[in-house]
């Protein structure tokens, strides 16, 4: 059986018929950072830059400080959201009705979680296991591809919860890791803005979607990604070290007031002392006597008494004695010690 020819086609293409076309080249990955941003979302990114390095470096000694940006941010992007992208009450809000609704929730929930440090530990655990989830999807895409779209909302959630209720157990480590990463992931968002459009927050939600045969990543994609957990752990060193420098200054103010309270102590305790002591004449010689050492008492003070009566019987006389009346000398006015000068007169008498 003869085989059937199959008619040739004439073209003016020199080429052979039966030459495969070559492949079209892959696309090279050029870095090219956008000529004109706009003017409001590059001052929304430069805002959130200064979010970003407070929660990185500071977070944990502002602590109410971030808890309350925390709340505001977190409260009014979900509302806005459901705003702006469900229908309330069968109508379409504007774009500007939806901010100021959502706005004012984000105050209330930044009060909230300021007020009332649960909560605000509850939330910041939630943030870093969402920030923790969001970076394994991306870090995992060349080597896991989800089923479906539950499989990464899910480990989203049980990674958010986790971290909630590990920051409650433990609430110092836990805040300053997850301020840390979260600080670091806000400055890799707003980097991956201004270099190459949110590629990266693009890709987050196709694999939240679960969406297959996706293009493979930039070089400097990965680079930006890379970055995240370095910056990461340089805000929670940074964070220790001023913890550190902290509880040193603290424990030295401590150290420094208890030091006068024991100088205040001792010294009530000399004045009750002084105090309990009763007031005689005796006594105050002792307590005299006590002040001054032995070496350096003066002899002249046992013989005090009795020159200053031989100074008195020569300035009034031999015969002055019995008549004279009985004068007191005050030696110690401290003390309030007192010496007769005369003797009375029925002693002299017998």
């Amino acid at each position: 059986m003869e085989e059937a020819l199959l008619p040739l086609a004439m073209t003016s293409d020199p080429r052979p018929f039966n030459q495969q076309l070559p492949e079209p080249p892959d696309p090279r990955c050029v870095l090219e950072p956008q000529d004109n941003p706009e003017l409001a979302p590059a001052l929304v990114c430069a805002l959130c830059c200064c979010f970003g390095i407070i929660y990185c470096c500071f977070g944990y000694r502002c602590f109410k400080a971030v808890m309350f940006l925390s709340g505001l941010l977190s409260g009014a992007l979900v509302i806005f959201l459901l705003c702006h992208k469900e229908r309330v009450l069968e109508t379409q809000l504007s774009l500007e009705v939806s901010a100021g609704i959502a706005l004012g929730i984000g105050l209330l929930c930044g009060l909230v979680t300021m007020l009332v440090r649960s909560v605000g530990l509850f939330l910041t655990g939630l943030l870093l296991g969402l920030t923790l989830g969001a970076g394994a999807l991306l870090s995992t895409e060349p080597i896991y591809q989800p089923p479906s779209a539950w499989v990464p909302a899910g480990g989203l959630v049980g990674l958010a919860l986790l971290g909630a209720l590990l920051t409650l157990r433990w609430p110092r480590p836990f805040t300053v890791l997850g301020t840390a990463l979260l600080g670091a992931a806000v400055l890799v968002a707003c980097a991956d803005y201004f270099l190459e459009g949110l590629a990266l927050g693009s890709r987050l939600g196709q694999r939240l979607q679960a969406l297959p045969a996706l293009p493979p990543l930039c070089w400097y994609s990965w680079v930006l990604l890379g970055t995240w957990p370095a910056l990461g752990a340089l805000g929670a060193l940074a964070q220790w070290k001023l913890m550190d420098e902290e509880h040193g200054g603290h424990a030295n103010v401590v150290l420094s007031h208890q030091r006068r309270h024991l100088q205040l102590l001792r010294i009530r305790q000399q004045e009750a002392k002084w105090h309990r002591t009763s007031p005689g004449v005796g006594l105050c010689e002792g307590s005299y006597r006590r002040q001054l050492s032995p070496n350096t008492r003066n002899p002249a003070d046992g013989l005090a008494p009795s020159y200053l009566q031989s100074l008195r019987e020569h300035q009034l006389g031999p015969g002055s004695q019995a008549t004279a009346p009985h004068t007191v000398l005050d030696l110690d006015s401290d003390c309030g010690s007192t010496v007769p000068l005369t003797t009375p007169s029925g002693s002299t008498q017998t």
